[in-house]
């Protein structure tokens, strides 16, 4: 077999093979015995069917299957007798396949640039101050006591900044974004709608109609929406709206005493809420800390890589982050295909943190290779457990899904990295400590 590897670039080479004739037919001659004992031919009983004809008859199937088969184990074994490690799919092309000729084709490869993670105790990381208060213990007690709010109806009066109103609602837009004329449209209807008075989301001059309303009460009224708004279609619209109240509710916080506390289940006095609420505040500043501490190690790791980056791992960093993006949105009840997005946009706004991700990537990778760290096969199986009990499965039984998926090697690649991370950080300068 004949193999030429030429450098093109830092990053990227090309593969260019000959695979000999005999090595080629003998490929044809197994993958046409597969065909054979399948086939069904007209005159012949199934599997039955002389090599000859099945070999004529599915000339352009079987020369496909020998490529798809052959192509992959040659350019495997040509780069690892080359010692080339490929950081993403080669990409073949130029295929040429006939019988009685070699098989020719050329692949371009990507390979990781040289990396130096250099002296690790030149790093250093400055440990943020991020303290406790009072306030903020306040202010976490408030924001727990707004989600125990209760909804009381509202009989004596009429409705209020902070009421929420129920009611029929029909919606129909008397103009279209920008003010542009636009025909007659049906109104939009909702059945027992509730709208806060005072709600960030509103448009403006909304609050303003509903104060002041009444359980059964009827009312029209037109809203023009912000030039600015979000949602593009209605920019600048006038729109009508016909609403039936049916009842007007008000949030009643409860009383922040020891009766509240007792009635979280877990606490006898105020004072040891304030001290759960306090213990959190104080984990969830370590976590933070932690982030933004391993975020400024990875800035100065990937500044150490000056070289190329492999263009397709870029691209797949791109590719996590929209799709990351995209699911985010979904868990908020958004359709990414209907949102106002611009999505080339967005992927051209990630290329800049897509290139520093795959930087820091290469430098904790080769920082792994340089210091002999490894994830045993107990760590493994310690990262999935919790992943394996929440979903009330067993953990070889995700095991074996995830090794069918081909995802093991990326978690054990995440929990090295981890370790690397760790490592680095390790042997830093602290400063702040």
């Amino acid at each position: 077999m004949k193999v030429e590897l030429t450098d093109v670039s830092e990053t990227k080479k090309t593969l260019t093979v000959e695979v000999p004739q005999e090595v080629v037919e003998g490929e044809i001659a197994r993958i046409t015995q597969r065909y054979a004992r399948a086939a069904r031919l007209p005159g012949f009983r199934p599997g039955k069917a002389p090599i000859q004809v099945v070999r004529k008859r599915f000339k352009e199937e079987i020369l496909h299957d020998v490529a798809h088969d052959l192509v992959p184990r040659v350019v495997g074994d040509a780069l690892r007798d080359k010692g080339v490690q490929p950081v993403d799919t080669p990409k073949v092309r130029d295929l040429q396949i006939e019988e009685g000729k070699p098989l020719t084709f050329t692949a371009a490869i990507e390979t990781a640039p040289h990396v130096d993670p250099g002296d690790l105790s030149t790093l250093t990381v400055q440990r943020p101050e991020m303290p406790v208060s009072e306030d903020d213990v306040d202010q976490a007690l408030s924001r727990l006591r707004d989600r125990l709010a209760r909804m009381e109806p509202v009989e004596d009066r009429t409705a209020e900044q902070g009421d929420t109103v129920v009611m029929h609602l029909a919606r129909r837009r008397l103009t279209g974004p920008q003010g542009a004329e636009i025909g007659p449209e049906e109104p939009e209807r909702h059945e027992n709608v509730s709208a806060e008075i005072g709600a960030a989301a509103n448009p403006p001059g909304f609050d303003d109609a509903l104060v002041g309303v009444t359980a059964g009460q009827k009312k029209t009224f037109e809203v023009t929406f912000p030039s600015d708004y979000e949602v593009e279609e209605m920019a600048g619209a006038r729109v009508e709206y016909d609403v039936d109240v049916t009842g007007l509710r008000r949030r009643v916080l409860p009383t922040l005493d020891d009766e509240f506390a007792k009635d979280l289940g877990e606490f006898q006095t105020l004072a040891d809420l304030r001290g759960r609420v306090r213990q959190d505040l104080e984990q969830d500043a370590d976590r933070e800390r932690t982030r933004r501490m391993r975020q400024q190690l990875l800035e100065q790791l990937a500044a150490r890589m000056t070289g190329e980056v492999p263009e397709g791992m870029v691209a797949r960093e791109v590719d996590r982050r929209v799709e990351e993006f995209a699911r985010r949105l979904m868990d908020q009840g958004v359709d990414p295909r209907q949102a106002a997005i611009n999505w080339d946009e967005f992927r051209t706004q990630q290329q800049e943190p897509a290139v520093a991700t795959v930087r820091s990537v290469l430098v904790l990778d080769k920082l792994a290779e340089r210091e002999g760290l490894e994830v045993s096969e107990e760590e493994l199986d310690a990262d999935i457990t919790g992943y394996a009990a929440r979903a009330g499965r067993a953990l070889a039984e995700v095991k074996a899904q995830l090794a069918q998926q081909d995802q093991l090697d990326q978690i054990r690649t995440g929990l090295l990295r981890e370790k690397a991370v760790s490592h680095a950080l390790s042997r830093a300068t602290i400063a702040g400590a």
